[in-house]
């Protein structure tokens, strides 16, 4: 049997996935590996690329999902995202860092979800 915590992160990224989708996005890769790191969601917005991490937390306590998106894991996620510009020869897209947490006290559908466009702006050493 997994992990409860797995199971809960599963989950939200799944809720995070369905919020996407009916603002319009387009999903890319889930889970998607590289550069030393995972990203949980890669979407598309027009040319825009956005790379999503999720948080999930069964309470808003100690500062919640968003609290947890701090200096270490921005620079994970900048290198998992310089990674996958690299990889699929996406360097002359524009790009954005989101982050959605998912918070609950229960089963769905007691949950809240928010969507933070532009939660932070890594250096990605583009190339001009």
């Amino acid at each position: 049997m997994a992990d409860p915590r797995h199971r809960r992160g599963r989950r939200g990224e799944l809720a995070a996935l369905i919020l996407l989708l009916l603002k319009g996005y387009r999903p890319l890769h889930r889970n998607w590996s590289g550069g030393g790191g995972e990203l949980d969601l890669v979407v598309a917005r027009g040319r825009t690329i956005v790379f999503v991490e999720v948080k999930t937390r069964s309470s808003p306590a100690f500062g919640g999902g968003a609290a947890a998106v701090g200096p270490a894991k921005r620079r994970h996620l900048a290198r998992a995202a310089t990674a996958y510009l690299s990889r699929f020869a996406l360097w002359e897209r524009p790009t954005r860092f989101d982050v959605i947490t998912v918070e609950g006290h229960g089963r769905f559908p007691w949950i809240a979800i928010r969507h933070l466009k532009g939660a932070f702006r890594p250096d990605l050493g583009r190339r001009v």
